[in-house]
């Protein structure tokens, strides 16, 4: 049986105002992909810039002559497109491979910048107001993806910072102002709190945070604490302004808004306002901050679907909403008292395309449902723990959800290009199954 995957190929095309976006190959026309939030498939324009990149910009974007500056120029125009989609600045936009390595670079960054501080300050006044042993201190919230929580459990480890894991409320999912500024100690360096959770599609209060934490740094005697959001769910469904939300850093991940899989780190003045260590270290590309040969086909679709996302954000919001709303409003009909929506919290605002659902009852684990699916594409979590056997999300649990009720659930994202057509068919498809299921327990 076809199980969700990150590679499924897809062709898309926008039933709104682009092309459709809900046709897969002809091998398997008959699936309807409902994991966008695991990734999302190129847009047509996307994959038309990477093919001219390929064809046109093969040059190196160092050397200095014609093929060399038609790649530099294809990745400054880039640049400019990514900046622009999160209301930043050409120059503060550093090209990664990933979210993944972007947010290994934070959060060594901050490390690295506190020891340096630390250092200066015990050969020049003495230490810094009780920022003890030298250990910098980091606050994650509980829920985030594993590109940050596994990073810092790791600097932990080797004995190179504290990290606290503030939990979310098991009210509202979301990690909670006041939960955090009670986290911060005088020898706290970073915190780092994701913009929007991949599985509850709950939508954290960064800008508040940082608000507050601003505050914080004014104080004379202590260390600056930097400030950084994964904002890999949250691009492309919803408007993300790196001014309004105050942050140093902000990551960004192409695959998840019909991109190709590079990423980017907005940096607030790299090197200047804003500390960045390299991790890599080579011909000096990305000013030193990311040295290797550029990947320009891969950034200049990067570019365009920045480009695309900052002039339809609005359609794709709107239209993502409608159609979660409709699917939510079929589950409940068909399911009644059954359903239960795990993305639903009093007070958090959710991205527009999530929808987190338990059809409940013995027999309906997540994983179980989907194996027996015909058409729908989904995932039960998470795609990077994929591999973790059949436990219930760790999200969930920490959300509030009941172990029982996390279980069963489902993670359904629309894309794009989702129709009403495509909802009927999967809450069907989902019908079909539960009473199969249930009947075969009988």
């Amino acid at each position: 049986m076809a199980k969700a995957s990150d590679d499924i190929p897809l062709v898309i095309d926008h039933a709104f105002t682009h092309q459709n976006l809900h046709h897969f190959s002809e091998m398997n026309q008959d699936r309807i992909y409902m994991d966008y939030n695991a990734t999302t498939p190129l847009e047509p324009e996307v994959i038309k810039a990477i093919t001219e990149a390929l064809e046109d910009a093969w040059g190196n974007p160092s050397s200095n002559h014609l093929a060399g500056a038609k790649a530099k120029a294809m990745i400054s125009q880039s640049r400019e497109s990514v900046a622009r989609m999160v209301g930043g600045r050409a120059e503060d936009i550093i090209f990664t491979s990933g979210g993944t390595e972007a947010n290994n670079l934070v959060l060594n960054t901050a490390v690295e910048h506190f020891r340096r501080n630390y250092r200066a300050a015990e050969q020049g006044e003495g230490h810094h107001n009780g920022a003890s042993a030298c250990i910098p201190h980091i606050i994650i919230s509980n829920v985030e993806h594993d590109s940050v929580k596994l990073v810092a459990e790791n600097l932990q480890k080797n004995g190179k910072a504290d990290v606290t894991f503030v939990p979310v409320s098991r009210v509202t999912a979301r990690a909670e102002v006041e939960d955090i500024i009670a986290a911060v100690r005088p020898n706290t360096c970073l915190i780092s709190v994701m913009l929007a959770n991949n599985e509850t599609g709950v939508i954290m209060p960064i800008q508040q945070i940082c608000q507050r934490v601003k505050s914080l740094n004014k104080q004379h005697e202590r260390f600056r604490i930097l400030l950084h959001t994964d904002a890999a769910q949250a691009l492309g469904k919803i408007r993300v302004d790196v001014c309004e939300l105050g942050v140093d850093y902000l990551t960004i991940v192409g695959h998840k808004f019909y991109a190709p899989r590079i990423g980017a780190l907005f940096v607030n003045g790299p090197g200047t306002r804003t500390p960045l260590y390299p991790m890599f270290f080579g011909g000096g590309q990305e000013r030193n901050f990311r040295p290797g040969t550029e990947n320009t086909p891969m950034i200049a679709g990067l570019g365009k679907a920045a480009e695309l996302v900052a002039s339809n954000l609005s359609e794709y919001e709107s239209h993502m909403q409608c159609i979660k709303l409709y699917l939510e409003q079929r589950l409940e009909a068909v399911f009644n008292e059954k359903i239960r929506f795990n993305s639903h919290y009093p007070g958090s605002d959710i991205l527009p395309n999530t929808c987190n659902m338990s059809i409940l009852g013995p027999g309906l684990q997540g994983w179980k449902v989907l194996s027996n699916c015909e058409r729908l594409l989904a995932s039960v979590g998470a795609a990077c723990h994929s591999d973790s056997g059949h436990r219930p999300s760790h999200i969930l649990l920490s959300s509030g959800v009941p172990a029982e009720v996390a279980a069963n659930a489902l993670r359904l994202s629309v894309g794009r290009g989702t129709t009403n057509a495509d909802v009927d068919a999967v809450v069907e498809d989902l019908r079909e199954t539960v009473q199969l299921l249930e009947e075969a327990r009988r």
